[in-house]
């Protein structure tokens, strides 16, 4: 089967396929007489495999280690089991952190609307003003890690990147 073609039938693109042959999670195909790869049928289960574990946050080179000990005949599963409970803890230490930037945003924002009731019609409030007077203080309360990546998103967002 054709590198297109297998791409084709997992959904992916040909040149993802051909980053998951560079980080070791798919081998080298044979080529044909003219150059083109030509891959087993039975790799259609292995990129399934890849993306499933994608899908719930390993990495490419996590799966790639995983495999390797795999195809070498090693038994990885406890590995697995760990490097999903580590992602888990991780997940649940965000979403508290996320949860933690909820509530100072209610209360900005409970703050704000205080202060667009005292401020006559057409003046400024200062809404922002006040935002960037306190920001010190919010930044402290998040990781580092959180407060970069949300100050660069859109609140719209549908997922977390």
């Amino acid at each position: 089967m054709r590198s297109g073609d297998l791409a084709k039938l997992v959904g992916i693109s040909p040149d993802t396929l051909r980053l998951y042959e560079r980080k070791g999670l798919l081998p080298c195909p044979p080529r044909s007489a003219n150059g083109y790869r030509s891959y087993p049928p039975e790799l259609v289960d292995r990129i399934r495999l890849i993306r499933a574990a994608l899908s719930i946050g390993f990495t490419l080179d996590e799966l790639a280690n995983i495999l390797v000990m795999r195809d070498g005949d090693g038994v990885p599963c406890q590995h697995v089991r760990e490097l999903a409970g580590a992602k888990l803890e991780s997940l649940n230490r965000y979403i508290g952190q996320l949860a933690e930037l909820r509530d100072q945003l209610k209360g900005i924002l409970k703050q704000w609307d205080g202060a667009l009731k005292k401020t006559p019609r057409g003046q400024r409030a200062g809404l922002l003003e006040a935002l960037a007077a306190d920001a010190g203080s919010r930044a402290r309360k998040l990781s580092p890690q959180l407060y970069a990546s949300l100050a660069g998103k859109s609140i719209h967002k549908k997922s977390i990147d």
